[in-house]
């Protein structure tokens, strides 16, 4: 499955990634095609590891009904952009796009293991990667990166809007009964409301969604069979 041509070089300094972000963050869409059928939904994540300069990288394709995997690809990557707070989809996308360029089969939504416009400049990751792949994108995050919410519900399904600037920029959700909620915001392609119930649908059990938990596992075990193949030779 071949990408669309490339939006920017990625080849650039952290000063002009900034640009970058500035400029594409007016090409986001924060509503959903008309029409949307999600029957297939996908994560994405990029396992590093210190000391070492490849990107392991997995997209998982999940049945949206079952959540069972129906497709999967990764990459190994050079990283090519160090680690900058706010500028993490400079140095991961280009190890995912790999892994989605093998994918033999396409999701309907894209959830990335990081942001949406819930950013400083509102071009996290999930943003980027839904501009450059041209699909329904979300992210949902550990951790906030900016704004703050007020107190949640202990109940599944509880949520409290991010605030950052006076603008609602994302959402907390409650998706386990007691446990610490994840920060979700539209990518690109997605408004706030069907982000939430996305990951709402995509995390049954788990604090986690299952496609966030699919896509780390795998990546996770690229790295570590690489690490292991590197030390026999």
């Amino acid at each position: 499955m071949e990408l669309s041509a490339p939006m920017h070089r990625w080849d650039v300094t952290p000063t002009e990634a900034v640009a970058l972000q500035r400029e594409l963050r007016e090409r986001v869409v924060l509503e959903p095609p008309p029409g949307l059928r999600v029957e297939r939904v996908a994560g994405a994540d990029v396992s590093t590891e210190k000391g070492r300069d490849t990107g392991f990288g997995g997209v998982v394709v999940l049945d949206a009904g079952t959540l069972v995997p129906v497709a999967q690809a990764g990459s190994a990557v050079t990283l090519g952009f160090p680690y900058v707070p706010g500028l993490l989809s400079f140095r991961e996308l280009p190890v995912v796009a790999v892994a989605w360029e093998r994918l033999s089969m396409r999701p309907d939504v894209l959830i990335f293991d990081g942001h949406g416009i819930a950013h400083p400049r509102r071009l996290g990751i999930a943003s980027h990667g839904g501009l450059l792949f041209g699909i329904p994108s979300i992210g949902c995050a550990k951790s906030l990166l900016v704004g703050t919410h007020g107190k949640l519900a202990d109940a599944r399904g509880s949520t409290s809007p991010i605030i950052h600037k006076g603008e609602v920029v994302g959402m907390a959700v409650r998706t386990r009964k007691s446990v610490q909620p994840v920060y979700v915001s539209p990518g690109h392609l997605m408004d706030l409301p069907t982000a939430v119930e996305l990951v709402l649908r995509a995390s049954p059990k788990y604090r986690e969604p299952e496609t966030t938990r699919h896509a780390h596992r795998m990546v996770n075990a690229l790295r570590r069979a690489d690490g292991e193949a590197a030390e026999l030779e």
